[in-house]
């Protein structure tokens, strides 16, 4: 088997790194080498951003149609393309081919909604705001956008990010994830085969370095993030004092809240997937459930159902989750999944030496159960990113509100219930950006906004809807006045009056 070369891409062209730094990208199934990475030089980065600068001074002036159809072609061509794109982000992530499917479907949705730019980036109007005067407000570019992404949605996440900025007339730097790059770069392709200008979306490769340099750089005006919470609030620091907009999703703890009215195999199934999918390599994973009164009864059919799912590759299409990205994050799970049984919470299930036949070299760890679990835990505090589900035991609706909103962190969280007043109460009442009522995992449609709160966001706008074009726009007022030819004026006006 050949190993992929990742290029940068510059100016509409892949372009090979010369850098002497190229790292392995590798396949967590089997730890075979598929391809290989460059970390860009400096001047690479520098090379890159000015040429996006370049071709921001035409792309600002294209017309909204044209960008329009530019994503329609996109959008056709992701559909088109899904199985491959599913294949690589399979190969070099691991989760499961039809999860990889329904992350292109989720990004789709994004190029989608960028489809309606044409009303979407209208401003708006006031005729004869003060006598003959006229006020209207034009949503312009800011210039070069950036985007830096981890690594578990190689497709879905450079989707929140570069179709709405370059549609909105920005250009875009984008850094994808070091570990599986593949999928994100055959999306850069399709985008130039839709249409994209030469310059309008360009891609360089690194680590820490790259990704200080693209929040210092004083031509990027915007700077998305979506990653760990420690490098999110490096970036945003650095990007705040280099005076750039800056958008970061961060970490998550959350939390799935079972009333006991629910209906009890639909909440156990729909836990069980949002826990353990992806082998918990999702920041809107279900890390928590809190059994509230006499669910807390259902806790043997939870420990049943996680003995049941199935680990394999990617490729197994029966299989629920996959291994996770790397040996060191297998080693991080299973490190933090000793510390929850040292600390004194009971072990129901251990995925510790799973063993996968005809793979006993992939970084797999089965589905993991905690009981007896409490606030003051490692388990619980930290954002375990792997297949641990911790149970939480409260006897009240207002208990389960409480343990949660004293949470840092704020991205997501869902509640099954029967009851439509239980259901409007906790929605009223929890502080968490994004809300499920009986979905497991409320990452919202693209025409409405990513959000998140407290540890979990930083920066007043997320990606996609509404936010997503005040993010990448900047807001300009217009005031004008147009005087009849033979108008004569009438003196001098010293005060700040329109009339």
């Amino acid at each position: 088997m050949s190993i992929r070369e990742i290029p940068m891409y510059i100016n509409g062209q892949p372009v090979v790194s010369r850098s002497e730094d190229w790292r392995d990208v590798v396949n967590p199934a089997t730890q075979e080498v598929v391809a290989r990475v460059p970390f860009c030089t400096s001047e690479e980065v520098e090379h890159a951003i000015a040429n996006a600068k370049e071709a921001f001074t035409t792309w600002r002036k294209t017309p909204l149609g044209r960008r329009m159809r530019i994503m329609l072609k996109f959008q056709a061509l992701i559909r088109e393309h899904t199985d491959e794109l599913a294949a690589l982000i399979s190969e070099e992530h691991g989760k499961t081919l039809p999860d990889a499917v329904g992350e292109v479907g989720r990004g789709l949705e994004v190029v989608e909604h960028a489809c309606s730019i044409t009303s979407l980036q209208l401003g708006e109007r006031a005729d004869n705001a003060a006598n003959e005067v006229d006020v209207y407000t034009l949503n312009q570019p800011l210039g070069v956008g950036a985007g830096i992404t981890a690594f578990n949605f190689p497709i879905m996440l450079p989707c929140f990010m570069f179709p709405m900025a370059i549609v909105t007339g920005n250009t875009f730097v984008y850094k994808p994830s070091e570990q599986d790059p593949s999928s994100s770069m055959r999306l850069v392709e399709l985008a130039h085969e839709a249409g994209v200008p030469p310059g309008v979306l360009n891609v360089v490769h690194g680590g820490p370095e790259v990704a200080n340099q693209i929040a210092d750089h004083a031509d990027i005006q915007a700077l998305s993030f979506i990653g760990s919470t420690r490098v999110g609030q490096l970036l945003y620091d650095r990007a705040a004092a280099a005076g750039k907009r800056m958008q970061a999703m961060l970490g998550a703890k959350n939390h799935c809240v079972i009333m006991p009215d629910a209906n009890r195999s639909q909440a156990i199934n729909n836990l069980l997937g949002s826990a353990y999918g992806a082998a918990g390599q999702r920041c809107m994973a279900n890390s928590v459930v809190v059994l509230v009164g006499e669910a807390r009864e259902w806790v043997e059919d939870i420990i049943e159902g996680t003995r049941k799912m199935k680990v394999g590759p990617g490729t197994q299409l029966d299989a629920d989750l996959g291994p996770l990205v790397s040996p060191a994050a297998k080693e991080r799970v299973e490190r933090l999944i000793a510390t929850g049984e040292q600390e004194g919470a009971t072990l129901e299930v251990d995925g510790r030496d799973c063993q996968v036949e005809g793979y006993p070299n992939g970084n797999f760890v089965g589905p993991t159960l905690f009981t007896n679990v409490t606030a003051d835990m490692t388990v619980y505090r930290e954002e375990i990113f792997g297949p641990v589900l911790c149970v939480v035991n409260v006897e009240t609706l207002d208990e389960a509100i409480a343990f949660i909103n004293a949470n840092p962190n704020g991205n997501g969280t869902s509640i099954f219930t029967n009851s439509g007043w239980v259901a409007r109460r906790f929605e009223a009442d929890i502080d968490v950006g994004q809300v499920g009522i009986n979905v497991p995992i409320p990452v919202p449609v693209a025409y409405f906004s990513f959000t998140g709160s407290r540890a979990s966001k930083l920066g007043d706008l997320g990606p996609n809807g509404k936010q997503a074009i005040g993010f990448w726009t900047q807001t300009k007022t217009v005031t004008a006045r147009w005087f009849e030819p033979e108008n004569v004026s009438s003196g001098i006006n010293s005060t700040i009056s329109l009339e």
